[in-house]
């Protein structure tokens, strides 16, 4: 993109935004959380869109001219609506973890038994952590994998509940390699009479194009992000299928937990649902999923532990610790030298501080959009292992190169 008003008005922002150009287009990016838009996406959140104020929702604001902001809304709704088909659908949280605190508010009050899945585990920060607003404001418990599999056992997740007996369970994940049974979280959540949330922050994209089970029909709430699968533009979305529970949502959201909404970002919003609505996205799912599968099994092949022994998703966990007898931290900082981008992330029965932890989380949704195949995955996941048995730090040079190639393959 062109800066040429920043450059002339800020050259100090402008020459750290031409730096972390620089690094995107130079980087392998594996955060799971991340992914690259369209120039479509990034226009309309660049817009003039974002000089006007919107609080309330569309033919509901508090303030006037209002009119094309309305319809933008709208038609976001609507396409958002279209794509999970449900029938109510709120797309003002400016992230995951408000349109969580939303989702929570709206069924729970202050001290309710809620369940969700523990940190190490794989869950969210919003879903029970002691330091998040989850855990602070609700009595909160968890659940976990199971220790041999790193797969999550429902029958234990069953026990829990009906020992704690929450007002609403929490699932999805934030670091979970393996599908999800909504319909068994359901069949877990009647049996104690608690409501459902399903946060599918990370696997929106796959839910949307049919690679995973959907929530609708199971979840009596369904959170998400906008910008890891879906491609879209940084937010959060609200979901449901129940009325009375979406004006609960409505009103918990504005004005309880937020103010005006970015009408910018909700326009950003609408021009990636209508992209996920492609069958060019449908495609881009799919082949996320065949380059993570074909990730996984070379780094089995180079004889590293994952966590559940694969994927079925856009993610996978690598046990480094074992591997390699170093922290995740180390990790990511070894093969930052190399322009590897990753996070350190911690572990079903994790030893590490969450700081260090002993696993690296890698995902594949992002240099899938920059145009990698399973061919690209495999090479990058024998430099990945070269890299961090790699005991001379002159050796990394040739590695950072072949990186950098690798970046410039696609041209993206």
């Amino acid at each position: 993109m062109k800066y040429s008003e920043i450059k002339k008005e800020d050259i100090e922002v402008y020459k750290l935004i031409k730096k972390e150009e620089k690094r995107q287009k130079d980087n392998i990016e594996l955060i799971a959380s991340e992914n690259f838009v369209s120039d479509a996406v990034l226009q309309a959140q660049g817009s003039i869109l974002t000089n006007k104020y919107a609080e309330g929702y569309p033919g509901k604001r508090y303030y006037g001219g209002c009119e094309y902001v309305d319809q933008i809304e709208t038609i976001a709704i609507e396409r958002l609506k279209k794509l999970f088909n449900v029938n109510y659908a709120n797309v003002q949280p400016h992230s995951g973890s408000q349109a969580n605190m939303a989702a929570i508010r709206s069924v729970c009050n202050h001290n309710d038994v809620i369940l969700g899945m523990s940190l190490d585990a794989g869950g969210h920060l919003t879903h029970g952590y002691k330091l998040s607003f989850s855990g602070t404001d609700y009595i909160a418990y968890s659940y976990g994998v199971n220790s041999e599999t790193g797969l999550i056992d429902y029958d234990e997740v069953l026990r829990i509940a009906r020992e704690v007996k929450p007002k609403l369970i929490i699932c999805g994940a934030s670091a979970y390699p393996r599908a999800i049974s909504f319909k068994k979280f359901k069949e877990i959540a009647d049996d104690v009479g608690a409501y459902l949330l399903a946060d599918v922050a990370h696997i929106a994209g796959l839910i949307v194009t049919g690679y995973h089970e959907s929530p609708v029909g199971y979840a009596d709430i369904i959170t998400s992000t906008t910008h890891k699968t879906l491609r879209g533009p940084r937010g959060g979305i609200i979901l449901t299928n129940n009325e009375e529970l979406a004006k609960k949502i409505n009103k918990t959201l504005f004005p309880g937990c937020q103010g005006g909404p970015l009408e910018h970002v909700i326009a950003a919003k609408a021009v990636a649902f209508k992209e996920d609505l492609s069958e060019d996205f449908k495609n881009y799912i799919h082949q996320v999923v065949l380059n993570c599968k074909a990730f996984a099994e070379e780094f089995k092949k180079l004889g590293y532990k994952l966590i559940t022994n694969g994927t079925d998703n856009h993610l996978l966990l690598i046990d480094v610790k074992t591997s390699l007898n170093m922290t995740g931290k180390q990790a990511e900082d070894k093969l930052a030298l190399v322009n590897i981008t990753c996070n350190k992330n911690s572990i079903p029965n994790d030893t590490e501080k969450p700081m260090q932890s002993s696993g690296i989380r890698l995902g594949t949704a992002a240099m899938t959009s920059k145009g990698f195949k399973e061919e690209d995955f495999v090479l990058l996941a024998q430099i990945m292992d070269k890299v961090l048995k790699c005991q001379n730090k002159k050796d990394l040079k040739q590695y950072k190169r072949a990186i950098i190639n690798m970046a410039h393959k696609y041209c993206k």
